[in-house]
């Protein structure tokens, strides 16, 4: 099975690293991002074109888009986009707000959802380093803002990406593991996942985070793909995994619950809100569908509400 747009092709925007210290900002058209969330209408991006930027206290430069320059823009106004709608019913979104809506528009979508994540992990990014890791003194953006300088001690500071990893578990009878985080809202399921820790690799990452969550050994660990997670800042790398057992102890303090279902069960538990899976254009749902062999079942109207 396919996705409407694979995770395992190029960019679909052009990062034209080499043009970073030489476009003017100013001059791009902008994504407006901030505090977790982009400006957006209908389920699309909004770009503003400069005439129509507010105020900025910070803008980086996110690339080229055939011939267009396109940057992120924090504005300066804290309420931009949250207090009322603007024209055309523009307003701030979380990005798990719409990643359902860039899923079901194809290559379209997937142009939004890069720039968006893009948009919100650079940002998140200098909101969280406004100082110097080494001195202690403030920093500056430069080289198109994915560079903060410390003048002080000459110190350069780049992006930061956390890597983690998730995994799709299945059972001698190709059952799927599902588990519930202890702070998850109820009914709320998807795979085990963790971040990889230092000296290790993703795939000793997935034995130990299993063993650690679940007391289950696994074999046949096989990458599957990844995903930008901007959550504050992360990259979630897929895997799958067997076990040749059935047995699970959850840890009861990241991990709640966990289970073994089937693919018969899984449709009806979703259909009647038993269970809330993973978003739409999340690797985790993508996972899922491929393990199922198709879209999963949309939640009946009525039903229970994930709170």
């Amino acid at each position: 099975m396919r996705n409407p747009w694979p995770l395992d092709l190029p960019s679909t925007v052009d990062r034209a690293a080499e043009r970073r210290d030489a476009v003017d900002l100013a001059a791009c058209d902008a994504i407006v991002v901030r505090d977790g969330r982009v400006l957006a209408a209908e389920g699309r991006l909004i770009e503003l074109a400069p005439a129509s930027q507010p105020p900025a206290d910070l803008r980086v430069y996110l690339g080229r888009d055939g011939t267009r320059d396109l940057v992120a823009l924090v504005p300066s106004d804290p309420a931009f986009g949250t207090d009322h709608d603007g024209i055309g019913g523009e307003t701030m979104r979380g990005l798990r707000d719409l990643l359902a809506g860039f899923w079901d528009r194809g290559a379209e979508g997937a142009r939004d959802h890069e720039l968006a994540t893009t948009a919100i992990a650079i940002s998140q990014w200098h909101a969280s380093h406004p100082r110097c890791s080494l001195c202690g003194e403030p920093t500056a953006p430069t080289l198109g803002g994915w560079v903060r300088r410390c003048d002080t001690c000459g110190r350069d500071h780049y992006p930061r990406t956390d890597p983690a990893m998730i995994v799709a578990v299945t059972d001698p009878d190709d059952r799927l593991l599902l588990a519930h985080a202890a702070h998850w809202s109820p009914r709320r399921f998807s795979h085990l996942a963790g971040f990889v820790e230092p000296g290790e690799t993703f795939e000793q990452a997935v034995h130990r985070e299993v063993w650690e969550e679940a007391r289950l050994e696994v074999t046949d660990v096989e990458y599957l793909g990844s995903q930008p997670w901007p959550f504050p800042a992360s990259v979630m790398v897929a895997f799958r995994a067997r076990t040749a057992t059935t047995a699970i102890e959850v840890d009861g303090l990241e991990i709640a619950e966990a289970r073994f279902v089937a693919r018969e069960e899984i449709g009806p538990q979703v259909r009647d809100g038993i269970i809330v899976l993973a978003p739409k254009g999340s690797v985790a749902r993508r996972m899922l569908e491929e393990w199922y062999g198709g879209p999963l079942p949309e939640p009946r109207a009525g039903g229970p509400v994930d709170v």
